[in-house]
């Protein structure tokens, strides 16, 4: 490092009269630049806090630096780490500056947030969660998390399904009926598939309280009848069609899921489909398996 001996006390007083200068002077090179409002990770002093006061600026110390980076990108500035530029002298550039309509602070229960509204950049929103707990609120964020990536899933895919168990119904019903063409021992895993994809509607009733036998009948009937009949009766009018029909574990009953908004992103129901059964088919080739004696006293045994 650098040492400096000072024996004059007088220097000393220069020396931190020429900090306080050169710390004015960049607070005057981001005042001019147009800032209104300065954010930082690190702290703040009283005699910087001086200066941004006398020019109206607000300011906010010890800020994460995962919120600044979705500030700036929600209002199009930048993080700006040195004022230093390529010919070595410092200065603040106006362009990372971001844009909004205003700034304030408000009052949520015991605490104070800084509310940045009408953003001009790529435009971002923050949820508020208030829970009686920590535990409360971490299966709230975790709720919340979960739906946003179905949001995000969803719009990737561009392609949606009913939920509440409506797919793996009718699947299921479809499966059942193809077996029964069938005249070899294939008939056996095809009928094993069809009544493991009942699981899934069997265990949202479960979940929900309510009896899953007569609500999983009722479902199988429905897209039985669905794949049963015909698209149009004798007189030419459409006959009803149960494809989206799945659990309400609301009411215990069955809707159609499709118009109440029960979603399911396509792409999410294919791959589980998928990687279920691909595990299942990894689990059958194991055809062998070998287990030392727990009762064995040999030391290699084990």
């Amino acid at each position: 490092g650098i040492s400096i001996q000072v024996k004059d006390a007088q220097e000393i007083e220069n020396i931190k009269q020429r900090e306080m200068d050169i710390t004015k002077e960049k607070i005057q090179k981001i005042i001019q630049a147009g800032a209104k409002v300065v954010l930082t990770t690190k702290g703040m002093d009283d005699v910087c806090m001086k200066y941004f006061v006398e020019a109206g600026v607000l300011c906010a110390r010890r800020v994460p630096r995962d919120d600044l980076k979705r500030l700036a990108k929600a209002t199009g500035g930048q993080l700006v780490v040195t004022m230093a530029d390529m010919e070595g002298e410092e200065s603040f550039d106006p362009a990372c500056l971001g844009t909004c309509r205003g700034v304030k602070e408000v009052r949520v229960g015991d605490g104070e947030l800084m509310h940045v509204y009408g953003c001009q950049g790529s435009g971002a929103s923050t949820i508020v969660l208030r829970g009686a707990n920590d535990y409360m609120l971490d299966e709230m964020e975790r709720a919340l998390h979960d739906s946003l990536c179905v949001v995000k899933r969803m719009l990737e895919s561009n392609t949606l399904v009913a939920g509440g168990g409506a797919v793996e119904a009718a699947l299921s019903v479809y499966l059942q009926d193809y077996a029964t063409t069938l005249d070899t021992r294939e008939q056996l895993a095809i009928e094993a598939f069809a009544e493991a994809l009942l699981v899934i509607p069997k265990t949202l009733a479960v979940n929900a309280a309510k009896d899953s036998s007569d609500l999983v009948a009722k479902l199988r009937a429905l897209h039985a009848k669905t794949l049963t009949t015909t698209t149009s009766t004798t007189d030419g009018e459409s006959s009803p069609q149960y494809k989206t029909y799945g659990l309400n574990l609301v009411d215990g009953t069955i809707r159609d899921n499709l118009a109440a908004g029960v979603v399911e992103p396509a792409m999410s129901k294919i791959k589980s489909l998928r990687f279920a059964t691909e595990a299942a088919i990894t689990i059958l080739r194991i055809d062998d398996r070998i287990q030392t004696n727990p009762g064995s006293s040999n030391p290699m045994a084990r």
